[in-house]
């Protein structure tokens, strides 16, 4: 992936040409598995808003934003550049992204790919529990902000809140070995406060405080799922979980940003100018070998014309080989 933020200058961000140039983790099979699940509930009717708690630099926001209704509102809640709220926080924030999170290069991303930002709350996601958003009202909400076990509690919380009855939460980083917090909540979420498994990746948990069954038979049922993407079944405390693994085949890429056509263009140029000069340095390369020839074979020439070089060359053409010998034997002797 690509760092979108300009080395030196972390307020000066460069414009992405594709969602591959945003800096960030989100694979195809999450890419593609978020396309589903919004996918499947636009085409059965269902409407409501979107959530994000935890954006980073908009990768995935950018994909969840593609889904925005007309009528639905999506909310991206997130600190950006702002101070955590506790220590364990900041030094979780110091370790992995302090450098390069900013709001503006959030904003700069997103705004590459839709015409219209997505409402921002720049804090901590626990203010969100504190009236900012409607229970009930959302369909989709993707959890990728702090790992650490307290705050993960309280974003599925908000979460369990905020869904409508057959909404999706995603939780991403549930097995990873750097994030234990995030698998105990999310499981023990599971065990002891009604969270359901719908699908499992290697990087995101998929579940639902409703019914998963629907959701699990379209999945198996291979329904506009792209062939690279291979199921299998599990069974958890009498509950069926699907499994994703598998490659990208059939997993179409994301389209380009606003800026694609133009930045190809300036890439092009760019190019061609570089290929300009490479081709004006090795015809002033081989100019110089051809000059510098020249010089070497005029002064050759000019040794060879000079009277003791031609006495010389006489002797040794008129002298017998035994006289020639015998001279260059007294010399050296």
């Amino acid at each position: 992936m690509t760092d979108a933020a300009l080395p030196g200058n972390p307020r000066h961000h460069a414009e992405p040409a594709s969602l591959d140039d945003v800096q960030g983790w989100f694979w195809d099979h999450d890419r593609h598995s978020f396309d589903w699940f919004l996918g499947r509930q636009e085409k059965t009717g269902v409407t409501g808003d979107l959530l994000e708690m935890g954006a980073y630099l908009g990768r995935s926001a950018i994909v969840i934003g593609e889904h925005l209704q007309p009528g639905e509102t999506f909310t991206v809640c997130d600190l950006f550049d702002s101070d955590a709220p506790d220590d364990e926080n900041a030094a979780e924030m110091d370790l992995s992204y302090r450098k390069t999170l900013t709001r503006s290069a959030f904003e700069t991303n997103y705004l590459a790919f839709h015409d219209k930002l997505p409402e921002i709350v720049q804090a901590p996601t626990s203010v969100l529990s504190r009236g900012h958003i409607p229970a009930g009202a959302f369909r989709f909400i993707h959890i990728d902000a702090s790992h650490l076990y307290e705050h993960v509690v309280g974003d599925l919380q908000v979460a369990r809140v905020a869904l409508q009855e057959q909404g999706v939460v995603v939780l991403d980083d549930y097995r990873a070995q750097h994030t234990p917090g995030v698998a105990a909540a999310t499981w023990e979420a599971v065990f002891n406060h009604g969270l359901k498994p719908i699908l499992l990746t290697e990087c995101k948990f998929y579940g639902t405080w409703g019914d998963p069954e629907p959701f699990q038979r379209e999945l198996l049922d291979r329904i506009d799922l792209a062939v690279g993407c291979h199921l299998s079944i599990d069974q958890l405390n009498g509950r069926r979980v699907v499994r994703m693994h598998g490659d990208s085949e059939g997993i179409e890429p994301f389209r380009g940003s606003r800026h694609q056509s133009r930045l190809a263009a300036e890439s092009a140029r760019r190019e061609a100018e570089r290929s300009a000069d490479d081709a004006r340095l090795a015809l002033n390369s081989a100019r110089d070998e051809a000059v510098l020839d020249l010089a070497v074979r005029r002064a050759r020439a000019a040794e060879a014309r000079r009277p003791v070089n031609v006495a010389k060359r006489a002797a040794r053409d008129l002298l017998p080989p035994v006289v020639t010998s015998a001279i260059r034997r007294a010399r050296r002797g």
